[in-house]
């Protein structure tokens, strides 16, 4: 799942690229061009390269749709180009940083759409068993016939290799390493592949760092990176600290801004994971004998206000976060028009997800109220302000560090195109996002939860009461949504919740996506947004 409350697993843990691009970072690398490997290692040739690369493509034809972050599942793959092939370490293993436009059909009279992904490919004469799970395949035939090829990414003699070249920027090919002033990178650490990630894959160094290598690539600089070194800029400590990234020119490309490849960061060792931390929170409604003997539906303050606290406090980082992107980043306003574009918007996307969950006619034209009340309160002089923001904000998009929360991962959603995702927009976009992940954290758990719970009498279980529960859930979701919000104002945000118009039809369009997404893909979550869709759909306050 890419960007709906419910996260997908993570990890941490404007301006153009290039010389101009990055004033926060050195104009050009000061180490020199470099094309030397690790000693004991020959570079191998562009002809040998490109003889190795041909030799695995057919291989790769069917071992890309199947992985995790690859985006074009369920359509047919028609053409795959190398464009780029860098080699990194010959011999046994061999390393190559492959860059592949990938073609696929997109419907009829032959449409086809095109994605370039990046792979760390290497070869080996024999796969050690350790690395059986990233096996691409065996070659067969020709000069390269039984050589095995693989996903370098999941090889640490490889990984540890590759954290080397952040430590003397400079290029290795059509590469370029980058380093931020003043930081160190840490010596002989080997990178452990995260196996959670879906759009990107993470490497964790030790205790030190994560790289995060952005399998689906494009002209221009990755949000992640982008927003990183502005909050850095400004300070922040809501983030983790970047350290270094690595770009090249996409051969070919009409753009002229390099793409952002990877990007190392701080990683936050001993950190929670919010998503993790509302559960811990939330299973307590089937567990904590007060939890189920409060009959009245509500969640005693000892145990609720334990997460109502940390929620007030990641919605004071949230807003704090914006308003640094805000004084580093350009800002805007939307006039009239503009505002009636983004509530027409809105109610396609209504329209469309109607025509494919009808589950949501009985609904739409209060729906559809909404997203005209936003138009309108535009024609009343209201300006509606905009700027960069995370775009993909959820509780799993959070961290709570021994010094307070922290906000992950500001790639945006990755289905959008990188123009979409770098677009300025307004930050109660992000807050009504994170209103769903709290509604999502609540449901999601009660939804899973067995028909017994422990008698808080002792001696055994005793049924549960659903409806009791779902009251639980609910209180638990409402308080928490409410603490958030609080917080968002505290931290020197508008409170959201002064503006009710805007919260609700930004928590419509969210959950609308939820709809569509939970019936295409988990149908046994439909009725998680379905919940959310109703409440709205009465005119109830978005927190």
């Amino acid at each position: 799942m890419s960007d709906t409350s419910r996260p997908r697993a993570t990890v941490n843990g404007g301006p153009r690229s290039g010389t101009a691009a990055h004033p926060e970072a050195p104009s050009r690398p000061d180490a020199p061009s470099r094309t030397d490997s690790p000693p004991g290692h020959a570079a191998r040739t562009d002809a040998g390269t490109d003889a190795l690369v041909g030799a695995a493509l057919p291989l790769l034809g069917s071992w890309l749709p199947g992985r995790r972050w690859f985006a074009g599942k369920g359509r047919p793959v028609t053409a795959i180009t190398p464009i780029a092939a860098t080699p990194l370490l010959d011999g046994d293993p061999t390393l190559i940083h492959l860059l592949l436009r990938v073609e696929q059909r997109t419907g009829g009279d032959d449409q086809t759409t095109a994605d370039v992904y990046q792979l760390l490919l290497a070869a080996r004469a024999d796969l050690p068993g350790r690395l059986g799970r990233a096996a691409i395949g065996r070659i067969s035939g020709g000069p390269y016939d039984g050589t095995v090829v693989y996903d370098a990414a999941h090889d640490t003699d490889l990984t540890r290799w590759l954290l080397t070249c952040f430590a003397k920027p400079g290029e290795l090919g059509p590469l370029v390493f980058r380093r931020l002033p003043g930081t160190q990178i840490p010596a002989g650490l080997t990178g452990r592949a995260v196996t959670a990630e879906q759009s990107n894959t993470s490497l964790v160094y030790g205790s030190a760092l994560i790289l995060k290598l952005f399998r689906r690539v494009s002209p221009g600089i990755n949000p992640d990176l982008e927003l990183s070194l502005a909050l850095a800029r400004a300070g922040s400590s809501r983030i983790p600290r970047p350290a270094a990234w690595f770009e090249t020119r996409l051969t070919g490309s009409d753009d002229s801004d390099p793409a952002t490849l990877g990007l190392l960061q701080q990683f936050l060792a001993g950190a929670a994971d919010g998503w993790e931390l509302a559960l811990e929170h939330v299973q307590r409604l089937c567990t904590d004998p007060e939890w189920c003997g409060a009959r009245d539906g509500r969640p005693s303050d000892h145990i609720s206000g334990n997460f109502s606290a940390e929620s007030f406090l990641l919605g004071r980082a949230t807003a704090e976060v914006h308003l640094a992107l805000a004084r580093t980043l350009p800002v805007g306003v939307l006039d009239r028009p503009q505002t009636d574009q983004l509530a027409a918007g809105m109610a396609r996307r209504l329209d469309a997800a109607t025509v494919a969950v009808p589950d949501l006619l009985p609904y739409r034209p209060a729906l559809q109220d909404a997203f005209r009340e936003l138009a309108e309160s535009a024609r009343d002089g209201r300006a509606l302000r905009i700027q960069r923001i995370h775009g993909d904000l959820h509780l799993g998009q959070s961290m709570r560090t021994a010094d307070g929360w922290v906000l992950l991962d500001f790639e945006g959603e990755p289905a959008k195109s990188l123009g979409e995702r770098r677009r300025l927009q307004p930050p109660v976009r992000d807050v009504a996002a994170m209103l769903r992940s709290f509604d999502y954290a609540a449901a999601h758990l009660l939804a899973e939860q067995p028909a017994t719970v422990p008698d808080p009498r002792g001696g055994g279980r005793q049924s549960a009461d659903r409806d009791h529960l779902a009251r639980l859930a609910t209180a638990w979701a409402v308080r928490n949504r409410a603490a958030f919000c609080a917080g968002y104002a505290a931290g020197g945000g508008e409170d959201p919740r002064s503006d009710a118009v805007l919260l609700r039809a930004f928590e419509i369009d969210k959950a609308v996506y939820e709809v569509v997404y939970e019936a295409r893909h988990r149908p046994d979550w439909l009725p998680i947004p379905m919940s959310a869709v109703r409440r709205l759909a009465a005119g109830a306050a978005p927190a």
